[in-house]
């Protein structure tokens, strides 16, 4: 299992300050929320934020496009220095032609769905994606209740994995704690993206401890 907090709960005033407490707690990706108020209605970071935070992290930037005409941001995303671009395929129409862009950027490419979308529409994309993130709550907004009925597609997701000999990793987002992340691992995730839970504990590497633990007791 690999742990990517996400920024969208940290204190923006101190992000880098909030990054290395999570890279100190053993993390591996950190998740970086990208919001354009048209796609979903918040607005949040930039290109320019990733590139700021890219000489005070090693760890793997996650970057989650909730934007627009997302081919647009692929070659300033990439030279900021992230590491994956995750594209929802509810915001493009050309969603081969983006995913194709962002590998040939040099990052690797990952499909996103929302809770209303079903697997088959990504079918076709499946063998060219590092990455599948399947959203567990509505986007734009933290906080938000776990989805369960959302597993069933974690586990269409793997299965498909294994039939046809696919190497994708399978993320979750929205409302992971160390209970819910039970039903994530069990259904075939394993990378969990949490951000109230973490950023909001007043111990954080307290929070990544649990979701550890929680990892070793899945049902």
């Amino acid at each position: 299992m690999k742990i990517a907090p996400s920024i969208l709960s940290a204190d923006f005033a101190n992000l880098a300050h909030d990054v290395e407490v999570v890279e100190n707690a053993g993390v591996e990706y950190l998740h970086i929320d990208i919001m354009d108020g048209h796609f979903v209605s918040n607005l949040t970071f930039g290109a320019n934020v990733v590139k700021a935070l890219r000489p005070h992290s090693n760890l793997v930037f996650d970057c989650h496009m909730m934007v627009e005409d997302p081919e647009k941001y692929v070659v300033d995303f990439a030279q900021a220095g992230a590491d994956i671009m995750g594209v929802h395929a509810e915001a493009t129409p050309h969603l081969h032609s983006v995913l194709s862009l962002i590998k040939s950027a040099g990052m690797k490419a990952e499909v996103v769905i929302n809770p209303g979308t079903p697997v088959s529409m990504i079918s076709e994309v499946l063998p060219m994606v590092d990455q599948v993130l399947v959203m567990t709550v509505d986007p734009g907004m933290g906080g938000q209740k776990f989805l369960a009925e959302t597993m069933t597609k974690v586990k269409q997701l793997a299965d498909a994995k294994k039939k046809n000999n696919l190497n994708y990793d399978i993320e979750v987002d929205g409302g992971l704690n160390d209970q819910t992340v039970k039903q994530a691992l069990a259904a075939g995730a394993n990378v969990i993206v949490a951000g109230s839970y973490i950023f909001g504990a007043d111990v954080p590497a307290d929070s990544i401890t649990a979701l550890r633990k929680g990892s070793e007791t899945h049902i």
